[in-house]
């Protein structure tokens, strides 16, 4: 599949059938040919529902919107109408999570009356599930907070760093968290001990995160390759170099995806090209080779058998591996 969209795409996923991709236009696009629009602006953040089937869409509308093959429905608005910026879902729990302002609020894909809400100190730029679905990362300025997800009153865990963290994520063992920052760095903490993990020296800003491997390998946009810290052991990337692959210096990676229990590594790059790698190989394969415009989309399904992309100006594929 190879197309051409009227808007720039936000998103790309998969969920159980296929690819889809969230448009900034408000509306969803699958591969199937099925066309939805069900927001009044923007579309921001996605995530795939909860049960696998069709994504979960957040807008500037202030609407959160689940998107199935051939239908759309609203799950909940956002308080005070603010925009979406951050969405997850997770599949074990149910749940499904986003961030408006400085609100974090978390509902439930099987029960319609359930909600919370978790009011922070400042904008909420990212949200994350840890593994079993149960708790809840944000990322804002200062650092992370930790939100046990069901509980109504509580006061979060904050790991802290100087700075403005603009997304987050889990390890899939539960043991790390790791942020992205607005000065072109990682930053992480070990969540045993809150142990800090400084993760630096990109030349710019890394917008994309993703682990495979088994969880042993870390792959980050934000420099001329694609960049690897490794996740082994108690102590991770303590102590440790990241490696880079793919180094090409007349372009820079600017979207990776991997799945967390396959080997493959996808990259898209600022030069519109698409690459794929086997870290323990040798070689890249590159599955778009046309220059373009900047890959903002990337997405490797969950049997890693084929890869989704976007670029800036609006065109898509789907590739087969």
């Amino acid at each position: 599949m190879k197309t051409t969209f009227d808007a720039q795409v936000t998103a790309a996923l998969f969920d159980a059938t296929g690819a889809v991709f969230a448009l900034g236009d408000g509306s969803v696009r699958f591969d199937s040919g099925e066309f939805n629009a069900a927001h009044d602006g923007a579309i921001l953040c996605a995530a795939v529902h909860p049960s696998g089937d069709g994504i979960v869409t957040g807008g500037d509308d202030g609407r959160i919107v689940w998107h199935r093959r051939g239908e759309a429905g609203l799950l909940a608005n956002a308080a005070n109408g603010q925009w979406v910026d951050a969405i997850d879902c997770a599949p074990d729990t149910g749940l499904i999570a986003f961030s408006a302002g400085k609100t974090l609020t978390v509902i439930d894909a099987k029960d319609a009356g359930f909600r919370r809400d978790f009011v922070h100190e400042r904008t909420v730029s990212g949200v994350a599930f840890d593994p079993k679905g149960r708790r809840i990362a944000t990322s804002t300025y200062g650092g992370t907070c930790l939100w046990y997800a069901r509980i109504a009153d509580q006061k979060p865990t904050v790991l802290k760093w100087a700075g403005s963290h603009t997304s987050v994520t889990f390890s899939p063992d539960g043991a790390f968290v790791i942020t992205a920052m607005q000065d072109s760095q990682l930053h992480g903490w070990r969540l045993k001990d809150a142990k800090d993990l400084r993760m630096g020296g990109y030349p710019s800003k890394v917008r994309s995160l993703s682990f495979l491997s088994k969880g042993s390998l870390m792959a980050t946009s934000g420099a001329q390759g694609a960049v690897l810290w490794p996740f082994i052991g108690a102590n991770g990337p303590m102590g440790r170099e990241a490696t880079e692959i793919g180094y090409d210096e007349g372009s820079l990676v600017t979207q990776v995806a991997s799945r967390p229990q396959h080997g493959l590594l996808a990259a898209g790059l600022n030069d519109g090209r698409v690459w794929l790698a086997d870290p323990a190989g040798q070689g890249l394969n590159f599955l778009k080779t046309e220059k373009g415009s900047p890959v903002v989309a990337l997405a490797m399904s969950r049997d890693a058998g084929r890869i989704a992309w976007a670029d800036e100006d609006g065109n898509a594929g789907v590739v087969a591996l």
